[in-house]
């Protein structure tokens, strides 16, 4: 059975992603930037964990060469792996900027590329998901740089659907919050479920849902699944 390849896949909606395809019987691939309990966790469940920090482009072309080296095809590719600095907490514009464009969008540009062949070596229909966000198609005010990375990663969507038709579905998924943080306040919580429509904070499983509903179609290629809970009308 072809695996699935999840960047990023050692926490929140990633780590979701990674255990419930590893409970329903199919193989998983596994990167993450730094080790964590999580990370042992998966590889006990029988993940294949791949260190890679994808501000360095010689560890992904070290992870292509790996993929490529252990594995002759792919059931799918996750893009997950992100960053979420903003502009308040660093003054080096230019430097953030450059981070967050090689995170959100060249890793997985290159990732795409250097890996198709495994995709369209898959026996069915394969796919891509590249993890966006909300603020895609709004922008943001305090993340400047991330945003646009994300938009960025969107188009990324839009080409990589034309060019691997039909042998390859590519798509977007597009949170905004399925999941608090720990260290998030009583009063944040309440102000930030005040900006959806369905006032909840779903939980991981919502990603999930996401993902299997894109694994199982049949006819949705570059499209943006947005799980806002109507956000975007407020």
């Amino acid at each position: 059975m072809s695996p699935v390849l999840i960047t990023g896949g050692a926490q929140r909606l990633g780590l979701a992603m990674a255990e419930a395809l590893l409970d329903q019987g199919t193989p998983v691939i596994v990167t993450y930037r730094t080790e964590k309990p999580s990370v042992r966790a998966l590889a006990e469940k029988g993940a294949k964990v791949l260190q890679c920090d994808f501000a360095d482009n010689a560890a992904i072309t070290h992870l292509i060469h790996t993929v490529s080296q252990q594995y002759s095809s792919l059931r799918a590719i996750i893009h997950n792996a992100s960053d979420w600095d903003q502009e308040s907490d660093n003054p080096d514009y230019a430097g953030l900027l450059t981070k967050m464009m090689q995170v959100h969008v060249s890793a997985p540009y290159q990732i795409n590329l250097g890996l198709q062949e495994l995709l369209l070596n898959h026996e069915t229909v394969a796919d891509i998901i590249h993890m966006t966000d909300y603020v895609q198609v709004k922008g943001s005010k305090k993340h400047i740089a991330y945003a646009a990375s994300k938009a960025a990663l969107h188009n990324l969507t839009l080409s990589f659907s034309a060019l691997l038709a039909p042998q390859v579905k590519v798509n977007s998924i597009a949170p905004a919050l399925l999941m608090f943080n720990e260290h998030d306040s009583d009063t944040y919580k309440a102000k930030a479920l005040k900006k959806s429509l369905l006032e909840i904070c779903p939980g991981a499983g919502e990603a999930v849902k996401a993902m299997q509903f894109l694994f199982a179609s049949d006819f949705v290629t570059g499209q943006t699944m947005h799980l806002d809970g109507g956000r975007h009308l407020k």
